[in-house]
């Protein structure tokens, strides 16, 4: 494979064409305002999974842009009360984000067609059945890369700043991981307590958050001398909600 499918739909599995199409036990389900995230397998094509991993690896790999963001020392050694830690984000990944139409990790994204893929009305549908809600015509797009030792530490991804996206939103991940990984793990937070875990590097895997929420992503763990390949890829889209100014908790309540 040289390119991307131009529409998602043709990375899509059987399982998950029926989702697409709305006939899929899975459509809806993020609609139900006590459910935060969803991670489910089979809905990807897994030929073309692996093929567009190998894609990743050859054309953007060279161009991603590295985050290294530790936990700084003032988080500790500026407390003045016990207990009262404040936790920053951080993280340790590679990155490219494609809302700035320029440099070289957009032109190599273009170029194998995954812009096009991430861009396409089909991979809007298929995140809107999943959320049981409309979503707005225009979406943020980016892929993210772990090699061994990367993680994402605890964080909620609340945007209070922005009017659109205080309410909520929603994130799209889509997994394709080498077999040189041996584990990834996510963990979020229910009813205040990070309680649950999630096989996170299993690939072909697709992911659906209800933000905020509280989660973090373990380190990458390679397996036994194969550092070198060990890479999880993360293909994400951001959603907001078409009506933004009414949270779903509120709909349920005024039924």
């Amino acid at each position: 494979m040289r390119r991307f499918p131009a529409e998602f739909e043709g990375f899509l599995s059987a399982r998950g064409q029926r989702l697409l199409a709305g006939r899929s036990p899975l459509a809806g389900a993020l609609a139900d305002p006590r459910r935060r995230f969803l991670a489910a397998d089979g809905l990807l094509d897994p030929g073309k999974v692996e093929a567009g991993r190998r894609l990743l690896e050859s054309q953007l790999l060279p161009h991603l842009a590295r985050i290294d963001r530790p936990i700084p020392p003032e988080a500790t050694w500026e407390m003045e009360e016990n207990y009262a830690e404040l936790l920053p984000k951080a993280m340790r990944a590679s990155t490219a984000a494609f809302e700035r139409r320029r440099g070289r990790a957009f032109e190599a994204a273009e170029r194998i067609g995954l812009v096009a893929m991430l861009g396409s009305q089909s991979f809007r549908l298929f995140a809107e059945r999943l959320a049981g809600r409309a979503l707005s015509s225009r979406w943020g797009m980016q892929a993210l890369c772990y090699g061994p030792g990367d993680y994402v530490g605890p964080h909620n991804d609340h945007h209070p700043e922005e009017p659109e996206a205080r309410r909520g939103y929603l994130d799209l991940h889509l997994t394709l991981s080498s077999p040189d990984v041996a584990q990834q793990w996510l963990v979020y937070a229910v009813a205040g307590h990070f309680t649950r875990i999630e096989p996170a590097a299993r690939t072909g895997r697709v992911s659906a958050y209800r933000l905020p929420l509280w989660h973090y992503t373990t380190p990458l763990v390679a397996r036994r001398g194969r550092e070198g390949g060990a890479r999880r890829w993360v293909l994400l889209g951001t959603f907001l909600y078409k009506d933004p100014t009414v949270p779903p908790a509120a709909r349920t309540a005024a039924r």
